[in-house]
């Protein structure tokens, strides 16, 4: 009998889950570049598989954002999201801590999950998996840009048909037409060939190298010996640097495990599930992202302190330490540490306050109260040694993770890592749109749904009119005044005419910051009847006058 197909929410993207078995441990699967969870039915292989291995676990499948049955996205989607993803399924099966298993490029998030949220993780099973997707002298394994562009072009002109090579996935299967006619189906219905595009390309960005030697939790990595997708000199260098993790090998060259000798690996899993000490198992420590910063106009030090508290809330940071001009925040993942450095940094800067900041990343205790070590000092003193005023500066590390999301990367200059003296690339960031800092919801409003994208797309429309207000919105919306009130209120904790107001001011000053324009040109592009409204509401909004940031540049 085929699961029940449910959704949970993932920020504002609905997610599709199934869950069925009875064992006593929860299993989260994690599957490769494209699935559908409705269509992995239709194979009997891969059914026999899952319910072979639902007698010793409860099994959780779900469609990754942008694929299967999930909402689909037209921009890349990183790793990190795809870790709220995994969570947001937890949570709504009640799932406190599970085994993940990963296959292929859903190896590469599950270890990052697991390094990052460790006491979520009863265990690490892979299948496959590679830690960068792009060759290098030091990961020679990966395609070259050469051969990653033919399947770009693969998927571009014969996407789902009978020319894109998937024999080359299932040798074992490739004279099996029922299977190869349901593999491509599989595809197909996984993916459309924009977002498959999408996520290939997504995929050539991964590198998680860096933190392969933060995962702690109990490991089983498996491969084919004669896989051509993923070669099995990759499982070899992910297991050397996972501390204390089994790496199995394989007879064979399918890349899906649900081919070719598949009750070896069920064989394998079960036995590795059966091994795994109760699940009361407590990490102390975990992967964390570090912000540290440095107010460099001291005049306006007690002014960024309070700035600095204020978002706080917003990014969900902890303050780990503070003294007159230098502060340390710790955040759970890196996007949240960008996105906090660099709203801060337009705070000040539009108070003519000038700050420097780095980010990197480390192990830290639960509530972060565990002392700076010498690593973190090192660290430190290097960065701050090289930074430019108002710039932000991170590790080849964090831009590792966070390839394809709204940040732009620019090679700034290198350290010396800490006691190996190998070659660290530092980068600074920016915001790519040039426009507000974009957080994991516009506006850094706490709550989001697809109601509210389509009110801020409106509002987006007619910012240079200043007849538009409460009544217009309302009939763009096609709600009522009042159900209007009420669902904006419950998103953004304001009102209609407060909200319009709100985006009007925060496009101004971007707009103050980024171009030439008078205060009067402004005022006018974004809505405002005159100068002097405008500016009595910007003082009010922000505590300093329009006129003022037009000179500070």
């Amino acid at each position: 009998m085929v699961p029940k197909i449910q959704y949970t929410k993932s920020g504002n993207l609905n997610i599709a889950y199934q869950v069925f078995g009875s064992g006593p441990i929860d299993l989260v699967y994690i599957p490769g570049w494209v699935s559908n969870i409705d269509w992995m039915w239709a194979c009997p292989e891969l059914v026999d598989f899952f319910q072979e291995l639902s007698k010793v676990v409860r099994i959780i499948l779900f469609d990754k954002r942008g694929t299967g049955l999930s909402d689909r996205i037209v921009e890349l989607s990183t790793l990190e999201e795809r870790m709220e993803d995994i969570k947001a399924v937890m949570d709504a099966t009640n799932s406190q801590k599970a085994i993940l298993f990963g296959h292929s490029e859903g190896g590469s998030v599950s270890a990052l999950f697991s390094a990052t949220y460790p006491n979520r993780v009863r265990a690490l099973i892979t299948f496959g998996i590679f830690a960068k997707r792009r060759y290098s002298e030091n990961y020679p394994w990966a395609p070259t840009d050469e051969e990653r562009q033919k399947v770009y072009d693969m998927i571009e002109n014969n996407w789902g048909s009978g020319e894109m090579n998937l024999e080359s996935l299932v040798p074992s299967k490739a004279n099996d037409p029922k299977f190869m006619n349901w593999l491509a189906s599989y595809f197909r219905s996984g993916a459309s060939p924009r977002a498959a595009l999408k996520l290939t390309k997504m995929n050539t960005q991964v590198n998680i190298i860096d933190i392969l030697g933060y995962i702690k939790v109990p490991t089983l990595l498996m491969q084919r010996t004669n896989d051509i997708d993923v070669k099995i000199e990759e499982g070899k260098f992910i297991a050397e640097r996972i501390k204390g993790s089994k790496f199995v090998e394989f007879a064979g060259n399918d890349h899906l495990f649900w081919a070719g000798n598949t009750r070896e690996v069920l064989g394998e899993m079960k036995e590795f599930i059966n091994t795994l000490k109760p699940c009361d198992g407590y990490y102390k420590k975990h992967l964390s992202s570090i912000l540290f910063g440095q107010i460099i106009t001291s005049a306006g030090i007690s002014l960024a302190s309070d700035i600095i508290h204020e978002l706080l809330k917003e990014f969900d940071g902890t303050l780990v330490s503070q003294d007159t001009q230098f502060f340390n925040i710790a955040f759970e993942v890196p996007s949240k540490a960008i996105s906090f450095a660099i709203k801060l940094k337009q705070s000040l800067q539009i108070r003519g306050i000038s700050f420097s900041a780095g980010i990197y990343m480390k192990e830290s205790a639960e509530k972060y109260d565990d002392p700076l070590t010498d690593r973190d000092n090192y660290i430190v003193t290097s960065i701050l040694s090289l930074i430019k005023p108002n710039k932000i500066l991170v590790t080849q590390s964090i831009k590792h993770l966070l390839s394809g999301v709204a940040f732009n990367f620019s090679k700034e200059t290198s350290i010396l890592t800490y006691k190996t003296h190998e070659i660290c690339t530092l980068y600074s960031i920016t915001d790519k749109s040039n426009t507000e800092e974009k957080t994991s919801y516009p506006y850094g409003f706490s709550k989001y749904d697809s109601f509210l994208e389509d009110v801020l797309k409106i509002i987006d429309q007619h910012l240079d009119n200043n007849a538009f207000g409460v009544e217009m919105l309302t009939r763009e919306t096609g709600v009522s005044e009042r159900k209007l009130q009420r669902r904006i209120k419950e998103t953004t904790s304001k009102s209609p005419s407060q909200l319009i107001l709100f985006i009007r001011l925060n496009k101004a000053r971007t707009a103050l910051l980024d171009n030439n324009d008078t205060v009067a040109e402004i005022a006018f592009k974004f809505g405002f009847s005159s100068p002097s409204y405008f500016s009595k509401c910007f003082k009010k909004e922000f505590g300093i006058r329009p006129t003022e940031v037009s000179s500070s540049k």
